[in-house]
């Protein structure tokens, strides 16, 4: 239990940044938040940095930088295609996370049995 306790908390803390968890909510639905891509699918290959920092607002190195924390979570993958990054949310990592987090709650509710 304790790499999961890991692992839940560098999730947390990755998503405890406002503009990181907003890319992930962009992510999670690329199709209503970007437009369509000259090379790359939304979807099957992620969305291109470019379309991200300009949604965001923020340099590019800054939102490089959030996409590389999140990337080190395993909650997006990355992409290269010619000479761009496309960025994509895991969404089984993102089970793998609910599953742990669940089955944490539920053995943190249960009465000590002594």
């Amino acid at each position: 239990m304790n790499k999961h306790k890991t692992l839940m908390s560098e999730i947390f803390r990755a998503l405890g940044n406002e503009h990181r968890l907003k890319i992930v909510g962009w992510l999670a639905d690329p199709r209503s938040h970007f437009p369509e891509q000259v090379d790359g699918d939304l979807v099957e290959d992620g969305v291109c940095v470019g379309f991200i920092t300009e949604k965001i607002g923020l340099s590019q190195p800054t939102v490089t930088g959030h996409l590389h924390y999140l990337s080190k979570t395993g909650l997006v993958t990355s992409k290269r295609i010619k000479n761009w990054v496309f960025y994509k949310l895991s969404h089984d990592r993102i089970d793998e996370a609910s599953k742990i987090l669940s089955e944490y709650v539920k053995q943190a509710s249960l009465p000590n049995v002594q």
